[in-house]
């Protein structure tokens, strides 16, 4: 047990609502996952897929705020959906929330044999990597986690459409300098694309967007007024604390 103290933390995140086992090395969970719960417009009776779920954090944060959604994680690293399926386990959310060991990258066959058939989902979420491969990190936590290759988001967005049905969501999150390529991987298959710009204070420049965008819609593009993490002085805004800590939705998840 010492030598798994020494290796795995326990934390609370949204003001103690979800407590999340993770490995004190390597990626941790941050803003950016709980951000992207906020975002996710999930329903009762839902059927949501996290791609790159990592311990579980934002498909979770989501299965926790929505009773009755069926919430599959899909992580490639086999130490993080283990602590995924703790998670779940230990938040009373076994019962909807079950991880799966998978590559985004793998062929449509092994997701239909895992349960993910073309076309089922409602909702997908995900983090993808977003870093450059130039210089990647030694850990290899964190290297799965940041480190992305020339066509990575367009294969991830590619298996969002293909596990999304009709008018389903998928709400991604993403360096705000790479916005370009986020609009332009959503070009084919998508629409009704909301971005949501987030800042770290204020007068700073967005280094983050949060984007939601439905599968087959014909919808124009909107661009959401900015949500300030901290004031000038560094104290988080009242905004900013009502979806970490309060599991408040941001205006991306009241889109009709």
């Amino acid at each position: 047990m010492a030598a798994e103290g020494a290796r795995i933390s326990e934390d609370v995140v949204l003001g103690g609502r979800l407590v999340l086992r993770q490995p004190r090395k390597g990626h941790r969970v941050g803003h950016d996952a709980i951000l992207l719960a906020g975002a996710c417009s999930a329903r009762p009776g839902d059927r949501l897929v996290d791609l790159g779920a990592g311990v579980g954090a934002a498909g979770l944060a989501v299965a926790r705020r929505v009773d009755g959604l069926a919430v599959t994680l899909v992580e490639i690293d086999a130490d993080l959906v283990a602590l995924a399926r703790e998670n779940a386990a230990g938040n009373k959310l076994a019962a909807r929330v079950r991880a799966i060991c998978l590559d985004v990258a793998a062929r449509p066959a092994a997701f239909a044999a895992a349960g993910m058939a073309p076309g089922s989902a409602d909702h997908v979420l995900m983090n993808p990597p977003f870093n450059a491969a130039a210089h990647p990190s030694p850990d290899r936590g964190r290297r799965l986690a940041h480190a992305a290759t020339h066509g990575t988001l367009v294969q991830w967005t590619g298996a969002a459409a293909r596990l999304l049905r009709p008018a389903g969501t998928l709400t991604l999150i993403w360096r705000a300098d790479g916005l370009d390529g986020v609009l332009a991987a959503l070009a084919k298959g998508f629409g009704a694309i909301a971005i949501l710009p987030i800042h770290p204070k204020t007068d700073a420049p967005a280094i983050r967007v949060l984007v939601r965008a439905v599968k087959a819609s014909r919808a124009p593009l909107s661009l959401l007024p900015g949500l300030i993490l901290a004031d000038a002085a560094g104290k988080p805004s009242a905004a900013a604390e009502a979806v970490l800590r309060e599991g408040a939705l941001l205006p991306l998840a009241e889109i009709v």
